[in-house]
């Protein structure tokens, strides 16, 4: 099954799917039909059940939730904004001490404003 929600994502990862799986094949749902009620309902907290990562997870979705509804002018889920959306830590897509500097600069505002920091085209699907 699909994710076609933000939510959706959550409640599947919960289940123990692949947080990764389900997030891109989200993007794949939404980019063929963008759609605000796919951003609106706010998804479960994943931490602390899945632990720091959980707590990445929580951010990522709040990130994608602003960046996707600004690309697509949708307007914007409250939910994004909880604190529990935001990490105290940095966080980098990479473990390399090299990238870090690109990510810093590419990381779009959205992910940036919750410390997390990747490429530009996180939300890309090839």
């Amino acid at each position: 099954m699909r994710p076609k929600s933000l939510g959706a994502i959550a409640q599947f990862v919960a289940q123990g799917d692949s947080f990764d799986r389900c997030f891109s094949n989200f993007l794949d749902e939404f980019y063929a039909l963008p759609n605000a009620s796919a951003l609106a309902d706010e998804p479960a907290l994943l931490a602390p059940e899945l632990g720091n990562l959980g707590g990445i997870q929580n951010a990522y979705l709040a990130a994608a939730a602003e960046e996707l509804a600004r690309k697509f002018s949708l307007p914007q889920p409250e939910w994004k904004s909880a604190t529990s959306r935001r990490l105290r830590r940095p966080w980098f897509a990479s473990p390399l001490a090299s990238l870090r500097a690109v990510l810093l600069l590419e990381s779009p505002s959205g992910f940036r404003s919750r410390n997390l920091f990747v490429s530009e085209n996180a939300l890309s699907r090839a």
